[in-house]
């Protein structure tokens, strides 16, 4: 009898959790590619494993975004700038002539006067040009550029065509509409991200 009532004891500790359970170690991860493996030194400056795509542009992944956005915001600042050194020159040479050659002939279909458009355009690029470099406003500031590239754009295509693009050979080296194009894209890209660092919006 005392046997039996010990066998019993024992069934009863365990059923209540006196004795623990045997765990098991919890199986790895199906990884065979190595994708979760910690990023190296080399990885970070040169993108992780060389040929894979950054997921998040933060940290020195970043860096690139701030020469490439106060650049492009300095060069529009010129752009905004033309017959002199504030923006919509009235009565200057480039002023009116971009009225005259860009508006007139491509741009007849804006309500209002052509001169107060191309005071706007000027504006638009000018003092957009300021707020995307110091990155203040960087998003209402990029999709104004974006939309004086894209009008750009429209010009150069509907004056010169797209000149036998993508293979067809000019004598400047570059197609009338390049230029506006890759500017538009970047401004896409300060459009959809933000600023990056050093900006005053990331401040």
């Amino acid at each position: 009898m005392p046997g039996r009532q010990l066998a019993a004891l024992c069934l009863v500790s365990a059923a209540c959790g006196f004795i623990t359970p045997t765990r098991h170690a919890a199986k790895p991860s199906f990884d065979p590619l190595h994708l979760s493996k910690k990023e190296s030194t080399w990885d970070r400056l040169t993108g992780p494993k060389l040929f894979k795509t950054v997921k998040r542009t933060e940290g020195i992944h970043a860096v690139p975004l701030v020469p490439l956005r106060v650049i492009a915001g300095i060069l529009m600042i010129h752009h905004g700038s033309e017959g002199g050194f504030w923006p919509a020159n009235y009565g200057t040479p480039g002023f009116d002539g971009f009225v005259t050659y860009v508006l007139q002939p491509y741009f007849a279909f804006l309500p209002g006067s052509l001169e107060t458009w191309s005071a706007i355009h000027d504006y638009a690029e000018f003092w957009g040009g300021a707020l995307l470099a110091i990155g203040f406003l960087t998003r209402p500031a990029a999709l104004s550029l974006l939309v004086t590239m894209a009008a750009a754009v429209y010009f150069h295509v509907a004056s010169t065509g797209l000149q036998g693009a993508p293979f067809g050979h000019v004598e400047n080296y570059s197609y009338n509409f390049e230029e506006p194009a890759l500017y538009g894209l970047i401004f896409l890209l300060f459009f959809f991200n933000g600023p990056g660092p050093l900006s005053v919006d990331s401040a």
